[in-house]
């Protein structure tokens, strides 16, 4: 049976916020029985866009998460729904019953990411319910995709072995997968999210002038064994991506014909930006 995911690609969202306010103009001041009550005016954000700076000047890199529920296959909040106010579809949609959700605070906190949110005047929790009103009649995609001017949401309807095959291929991830939700919402660029980079220039002197230096190697190494490698470009710089917050001591070796070989020695707790790195004469 084919069911509902949704794929994001980190590295193509700047933050337009386009996929928010289609969902605010979905929901606010409507109702859909059966699928959601109306959407506040003010303090919801069923889709949120999340930002992360890293790096520092002249090196910074802002990425964009937007998030939203998951519509996990094994839902927390389903769990701790009374009465049938959470359904999960046979299609892969977790939808918040209105008619069935009343009262249910417990559901907010029983989200562990954070996606459900409480509707004080209609003692009501809600979430972003896929759009599934509109798939439901006819629609192949969400709102936030249709609107997405970079193409960094896609509506998929496949079947779970298509959606794990697209998953391996694109290298796609979930949050928060040591929770054991199953999240159908996939995030392609994660490393751009949730990784560290170390970067920096190399530089030397050139006939009595300071230049940058195009083509060096740097060899990027832990505990002794090489882990990447990379060519200056014609500034001279060099960056070293996917590496995990906190991992520690790195050593950067730097080598060009023309010039001694060093050596750099890193511990990378955040992202490090190392500057110039001066190279001397063989």
């Amino acid at each position: 049976m084919k069911k509902w995911n949704l794929v994001i690609d980190v590295a193509k969202c700047f933050n337009c916020n386009a996929c928010a306010m289609a969902c605010h103009d979905e929901y606010n001041g409507n109702s859909f029985p059966g699928y959601a009550a109306e959407k506040p005016n003010l303090g919801h954000r069923w889709i949120e866009i999340r930002q992360r700076e890293r790096g520092v000047c002249p090196v910074v890199e802002v990425a964009y998460l937007p998030v939203t529920c998951n519509h996990c296959d094994d839902p927390p909040c389903m769990k701790a729904a009374r009465d049938g106010a959470i359904q999960k579809r046979a299609d892969g949609i977790v939808i918040i019953v209105p008619e069935k959700a009343k009262g249910q605070k417990q559901l907010v906190d029983a989200c562990p990411y954070g996606a459900i949110w409480w509707n004080e005047e209609l003692q009501l929790p809600q979430a972003w319910p896929f759009d599934a009103h509109l798939l439901d009649a006819g629609w192949t995609e969400t709102r936030g995709s249709q609107v997405c001017s970079t193409g960094a949401w896609r509506t998929l309807h496949v079947e779970d072995e298509e959606m794990q095959r697209i998953a391996r291929e694109d290298k796609l991830e979930v949050r928060a997968p040591q929770l054991g939700t199953r999240p159908r919402v996939y995030y392609k660029n994660m490393d751009r999210w949730a990784k560290e980079f170390i970067a920096g220039s190399v530089e030397a002197a050139i006939g009595g002038v300071t230049e940058c230096v195009e083509g060096a190697r740097i060899t990027l190494e832990k505990d002794g064994k090489a882990l990447a490698e990379a060519l200056s470009d014609p500034y001279g710089d060099f960056r070293f991506g996917g590496l995990e917050q906190g991992s520690g001591a790195y050593t950067l070796r730097i080598s060009e014909p023309r010039f001694a070989s060093k050596a750099v020695n890193v511990t990378l707790g955040a992202t490090a930006v190392l500057g110039a790195i001066a190279l001397q004469p063989a």
